[in-house]
């Protein structure tokens, strides 16, 4: 019986503890958008990332190369 003067205040403490992180928690905005997160994952946000393949030439132009073997 004596382990409860010990049990008690530490499970009264590790709730006080818990009780004041949640408070911190709820004043610092942690709760204010709960659906962002989820809608956010939907969304791809490499789009500027990445730039566009480029598209070959089709320039029909002799070039020197063509000019010397002609």
């Amino acid at each position: 019986m004596e382990i409860l003067l010990y049990l008690i205040p530490a499970a009264l403490g590790l709730g006080l503890i818990g009780l004041i992180a949640f408070l911190w928690a709820l004043k610092s905005g942690q709760f204010d958008d709960l659906d962002g997160a989820a809608h956010r994952i939907l969304f791809d946000d490499d789009d500027g990332l990445r730039q566009p393949a480029q598209p070959e030439r089709e320039d029909h132009r002799p070039t020197d190369r063509n000019r010397e073997s002609s």
